[in-house]
């Protein structure tokens, strides 16, 4: 039914001058738009809304999460621009953060300014 229907993806700010700043400068999203209600992107064909909200806590699972071919490559990029990422001491990550699933992909995560939790996957 929805299969091939244009997804949209959201997520929360309560700080939308920071969020845009982050999703645009940082992470390198194409900036659409802005109005009293949310920012858009467009990240890979698909649309990142994100809601302006008066008040806002972040929740403790991934929100959001891009596939990438060089994990490495990407969180040094990250680094560069004073992001880092979250290490967790119930999981084994190297000094980077990176985490090896039992699949063996490598996953990562970070946050925005909300503290939105974002992932990185190389598979």
């Amino acid at each position: 039914m929805l299969a091939d229907k244009k997804l949209t993806a959201f997520v929360a700010t309560a700080k939308p001058d920071e969020a845009k700043a982050f999703y645009k400068n940082i992470l390198g999203l194409k900036f659409l738009s802005e109005d009293n209600f949310a920012l858009e992107f467009e990240a890979n064909k698909t649309v990142l809304r994100i809601a302006i909200v008066r008040k806002f806590t972040p929740q403790p699972f991934t929100v959001l999460g891009w596939h990438v071919e060089d994990i490495v490559s990407e969180i040094k990029s990250l680094n560069g621009k004073n992001v880092f990422c979250e290490k967790y001491d119930f999981l084994k990550q190297d000094e980077s953060g990176v985490w090896t699933s039992p699949n063996g992909s490598k996953v990562a995560w970070f946050k925005d300014p909300d503290g939105n939790l974002l992932s990185l996957t190389e598979k």
